[in-house]
């Protein structure tokens, strides 16, 4: 569009004498864009995700932007070979097309494309990486959402690694470290997958957090356990020999009311404040007593959607520390 604002009515380039037709450009590169975009979807989550794991920040960024830039020059090259083809209505590579091919690289016309793209392309990528880096929408939240505290219902999980201080010691630091990195990274897509957001790492526990309706939809809040279940098992080959054991993990849920919002001066953090956080804590330390994977709360329980495959046991009260009302626990079998 920004070409045709420039061109107006015009039938050829003026740089190249090469054919112009609106019509046949925003076909080309409206079927064009979405094949390219869908093949490097699959390139990003199949594979960079992947090999990219462990890369530096910006390292990561000029390599990916690097093969994108060649990605996109014999994109180019190629939708403009079937577009001049149409143009011309000749064969792909008759001489007419081939001429007009070179006409259009030769021009500074060709590479003041690449160079739009590939800035917009790093804009992209930095946004992306970023958001890899401190959340999936921590940037939004940034940008004004709670500005002011918020009050909000949301769903809580607390996830550790049982016998993580013996395992430590038994690892020595380095590996102990490498082993959470591999942890928390298999742990990543079930988390995208059931919508929800990682609020903190802290050593060997992660907090998962949910809105109500993203986690009680399909029961999200309780299959994101039972993918992250999946996903280790699926690996636990590597885990064995990587480092000699296959981490196991227990995890406690609540719900309720907390309050949400931005604090800090120099560096800006995303807080949420409420009992519910130091219940949900309670309730996962309590799976050691009864020797549980995954505990509930009464409050959760009776929001959850009940199915076959969902077992809800009653197991025991809760009382915490200045709390005059027990707390309801359930033990959670996933079939």
């Amino acid at each position: 569009m920004i070409e045709y604002g420039i061109m107006g009515e015009t039938s050829f380039y003026p740089s190249t004498g090469n054919k112009y037709s609106l019509r046949s450009s925003l076909i080309a590169i409206s079927l064009g864009g979405f094949f390219m975009g869908t093949i490097q979807g699959v390139i990003e989550i199949f594979w960079f995700k992947k090999i990219f794991n462990q890369t530096s920040f910006w390292a990561k960024l000029i390599l990916k932007s690097l093969f994108y830039l060649f990605f996109i020059f014999i994109f180019l090259i190629s939708i403009t070979f079937v577009n001049n083809s149409y143009l011309y209505n000749a064969p792909l590579f008759a001489p007419v097309v081939i001429n007009s091919m070179h006409a259009f690289i030769t021009e500074f016309s060709f590479w003041s494309i690449i160079i739009y793209i590939g800035i917009i392309l790093d804009i992209a990528l930095f946004y992306s990486e970023i958001k890899d880096y401190i959340g999936e929408n921590v940037l939004s939240n940034y940008l004004g959402k709670y500005h002011k505290p918020k009050q909000e219902t949301r769903i809580f999980m607390f996830l550790d690694m049982k016998s993580s201080t013996s395992i430590a010691e038994s690892l020595g630091h380095q590996k102990y470290f490498e082993l959470l990195q591999a942890y928390y990274a298999d742990m990543t897509s079930a988390i995208l997958e059931t919508s929800g957001e990682v609020y903190q790492y802290v050593g060997d526990e992660i907090v998962v957090t949910w809105t109500e309706v993203q986690g009680l939809y399909k029961n999200n809040c309780l299959r994101c356990f039972s993918k992250i279940t999946q996903t280790i098992n699926s690996k636990k080959d590597d885990y064995i020999t990587s480092f000699g054991l296959i981490p196991e993990f227990k995890a406690g849920y609540h719900t309720g009311v907390v309050t949400v919002g931005n604090i800090g001066i120099i560096r800006k953090e995303l807080i949420y404040t409420g009992d519910i956080l130091n219940t949900a804590a309670r309730i996962q330390e309590e799976c050691n007593s009864l020797n549980s994977k995954i505990l509930i709360s009464e409050e959760l329980a009776e929001k959850l959607e009940k199915h076959d495959k969902l077992s809800l046991v009653k197991v025991k009260n809760l009382l915490l520390r200045g709390k005059k009302q027990a707390i309801q626990l359930y033990q959670v079998n996933l079939n």
